[in-house]
């Protein structure tokens, strides 16, 4: 596959998505974990810098190994003028050499943002819906000339890795496990104006469309940890209005609906 970057935005190339799925075992930390250690691996080794790390959903059967809920992670990267996907693919294989939970079948995905084509997304749209084979995802990824390996026990991995760079690729999938400033937001209240400089989100949206706008000195209330989904290929914050008797105009919204994304 040959190395993306042929166009750059100043000193960063085009985006690359890498993928990780598997990794974990009932003891240890979960890949949603070692994909956030992996994006602070890739920028100190002078990567790039990583815009933003998503989990998403796969499909939940008894025919499929997984540890608890069965997410892939991606990594959406953008690369330096002297990053490679083939050094990429380096780092990130030592890493889950290095990192990956004994007994985990962990595997990876790398592909040119801009090189993943409908195919690929209607694999991750499938890996949503049914039980799909690594001999398909190797086939799939061979034909497209996206970099797809296992390392560990089955290799199982590399299913839910494909899936994930697809899904993250179509836009209106998943939710935010990083992105600047949402992990760091103290449960308490902000304005809309606050929020906007504190953290790259994109959207702010209310779950009902139809109860209203949010103005910019609207006071939202942050009552547990952020996590925005993708919408429109956007990091939106899903928000619901409060009580009338409340003295804060909105609320993040719970779990439960967070969840569906």
């Amino acid at each position: 596959m040959a190395d993306a970057g042929a166009e750059y935005v100043g000193n960063f190339a085009p985006a690359v998505l890498v993928a990780i799925d598997d990794t974990d075992n009932l003891e240890s930390r979960g890949t949603g974990f070692r994909a956030r250690q992996l994006r602070e691996v890739l920028e100190q080794e002078g990567c790039g810098y990583v815009s933003d790390v998503t989990r998403h959903q796969l499909f939940v059967s008894p025919l499929i190994p997984y540890t608890s809920h069965n997410s892939a992670a991606c990594i959406r990267l953008h690369l330096s003028r002297r990053a490679t996907i083939s050094l990429v693919h380096e780092i990130c294989g030592e890493f889950l050499r290095r990192e990956s939970a004994m007994g985990s079948d962990a595997g990876l995905c790398i592909a040119p943002f801009a090189a993943v084509s409908r195919k690929v997304r209607e694999f991750g749209r499938a890996a949503k819906q049914s039980v799909l084979t690594q001999e398909q995802a190797r086939a799939l990824a061979r034909d497209e000339g996206l970099v797809l390996e296992g390392y560990t026990g089955t290799q199982g991995g590399v299913i839910g890795a494909l899936a994930g760079v697809g899904l993250r690729a179509q836009g209106t999938d998943g939710r935010f496990l990083w992105l600047r400033g949402i992990r760091e937001l103290l449960p308490r209240r902000y304005t809309l104006k606050e929020l906007k400089a504190l953290t790259d989100i994109q959207c702010f949206r209310v779950a009902d469309a139809g109860i209203g706008e949010i103005a910019e000195d609207d006071c939202i209330d942050i009552w547990w940890s952020l996590r925005p989904v993708m919408i429109d290929s956007k990091s939106t914050l899903l928000l619901e209005k409060q009580h009338e008797q409340e003295s804060c105009e909105w609320r993040s919204a719970p779990k439960e609906l967070v969840k569906q994304y």
